[in-house]
């Protein structure tokens, strides 16, 4: 329903781009159609500007919004406020909202939609992202980098590019970021293939290291940093890959194997935590008191045969991980028995990527019918379970119809960030949400751009998105520079101990 309405101009404090409130406008009942969809977001205090445009017809735009004396106008196709004004106006909105009024011309007739809030929480946010960004063809999957984004403006930048040492049929494939406690100067990555390795930057030293033996499965794949000991745990994967023909999950991403390993970095020792032949362990992370580490694991029977690899790709439905923790003594370095958490396999599903809020609460984890890599299965979908009360629910507050993956919570344990499928099914962007004290979280908004179209034509997905502190200092060519030199080989022992 629409009604013709006359403006009338209210002294405020305004900031402008050029552009005047029509005089006379028709009333619009619905809400603006715009990209990306900030209709009645929660955002940080200190985020970037939301920048978004409207999608659909229209000659002419003029977008208002307000938070107390602060007003800002803007217009044009797309909605580019300035970044001082931005901040000002954030400020003003602080614990409140910002009010948003859109106005579109459509053959010399105005429409003023149905005003929208950007509430603005006092929560701050970690005032950096990094993520792998990758593109979706596996021609040119070498093309990858490890991005960073600062959350406070649009400033992003290269950690390390997969083709500084190599590329081609002599390539390498750069995964597995991760640091400790949100600190950038302590992290590592891996890189496979042509000059293989695993290296670790610890305030200010970098080394590369061998991560192979007769004693372990694999080279230490996804990681985990102790909270504050020089400790990593990582999952040991063999992944396979199929690509499906009917399936509307394209590709299906499987361990056949996989166990948990403990890598002493100052003592460059590894050894096994969780090995056992009809368990696949995966995805430890450890909670924030450093007494406890979680992980998710299949139990899976082998019927000997064929090899494992090809037996599993016509079993992979079967694969259903549950959520496990361990204790864990950082005096002695002795892991406890497991325990179980969350019967997934009882459900019928399979739960991984078990994330634990820093208040050692709420662990957060992705839920799908079955497997482990749930990036590319469209009905994952993100839960909660109170470690306090034993609850557990989908986060239907901020779940779609399509994937959601990875996860990460920020430092203050106030905000969540996650990759999502939602407006295409086909490439993964980071969403982040506001998390309460109760776990209730509010509509996620997408990772504002200067251009707010940005997301759609940038043909790449947005993996593993974990909050910093800061950004990373080292330079990329620093990171090359180790890589081609020759990996450190690692020491099993039986048992890690001081």
């Amino acid at each position: 329903m629409k009604r013709l309405l006359l403006f009338t101009a209210v002294a405020m404090l305004l900031v402008a781009c050029g552009n005047q409130i029509p005089e006379k406008f028709w009333e619009s009942d619905k809400l603006p159609n715009i990209y990306p969809d900030y209709t009645n977001v929660t955002v940080p205090i200190n985020i970037a500007p939301l920048t978004f445009q409207i999608d659909g017809k229209a000659d002419d735009v003029v977008v208002r919004m307000t938070s107390g004396n602060e007003e800002i106008v803007c217009g044009g196709y797309q909605i580019q406020p300035d970044a001082d004004d931005w901040q000002r106006l954030a400020e003003t909105a602080k614990g409140n909202a910002i009010k948003v009024e859109v106005y579109a011309e459509l053959n010399n007739s105005w429409t003023r939609f149905k005003p929208f809030n950007i509430y603005v929480s006092p929560d701050s946010i970690d005032p950096y992202i990094s993520y792998r960004l990758i593109p979706p063809s596996y021609v040119t999957y070498e093309e990858l980098t490890i991005n960073q984004r600062c959350l406070e403006n649009y400033d992003e930048n290269v950690i390390y590019n997969n083709l500084l040492c190599s590329e081609g049929a002599e390539g390498q494939c750069i995964n597995c970021h991760n640091y400790q406690q949100y600190n950038p100067e302590r992290m590592q990555f891996h890189a496979r293939q042509n000059m293989g390795g695993t290296i670790i930057a610890y305030d200010g030293t970098i080394k590369k290291i061998g991560m192979q033996g007769d004693s372990i499965l694999s080279a230490g794949v996804y990681p985990t940093w102790h909270p504050w000991l020089k400790l990593i745990v990582y999952s040991t994967n063999k992944t396979g890959q199929i690509f499906h023909s009917v399936n509307p999950n394209k590709i299906e991403v499987f361990d056949s194997e996989s166990d948990l390993i403990a890598y002493d970095v100052e003592k460059n020792e590894v050894t096994n935590i969780e090995n056992a032949p009809d368990e696949m362990e995966c995805f430890p992370f450890w909670a924030p008191d450093g007494k406890t580490l979680y992980y998710c694991s299949a139990h899976f029977e082998y019927h000997d045969t064929i090899e494992k690899g090809a037996e599993f790709t016509t079993r992979t439905q079967e694969a259903k991980y549950n959520l496990y923790k361990k204790s864990f003594n950082p005096e002695t370095l002795q892991f406890g028995p497991r325990e179980l958490v969350f019967d997934a396999d009882s459900m019928d599903m399979s739960a991984t990527l078990p994330r634990i809020s820093p208040d050692g609460r709420f662990l957060m984890f992705t839920l799908a019918k079955y497997g482990v890599f749930h990036i590319w299965h469209h009905d994952a979908d993100l839960w909660l379970l109170d470690l306090q009360t034993g609850e557990k629910r989908n986060m239907k507050e901020i779940n779609s119809p399509d994937t959601e993956s990875y996860h990460s919570w920020s430092s203050n344990g106030r905000w969540v960030v996650f990759s999502s499928r939602r407006y295409d099914s086909n490439y993964t962007r980071p969403f982040i949400a506001h998390i309460d004290n109760n776990g209730n979280a509010t509509k996620p908004f997408e990772l504002p751009c200067a251009n707010p179209d940005y997301h759609r034509q940038l043909l790449k997905s947005y993996n593993v998105p974990e909050f910093m502190r800061g950004p990373v200092t080292i330079k990329p060519q620093q990171f090359a520079d180790v890589l081609k030199q020759e990996a450190e080989p690692v020491k099993y022992v039986n048992r890690l101990s001081r």
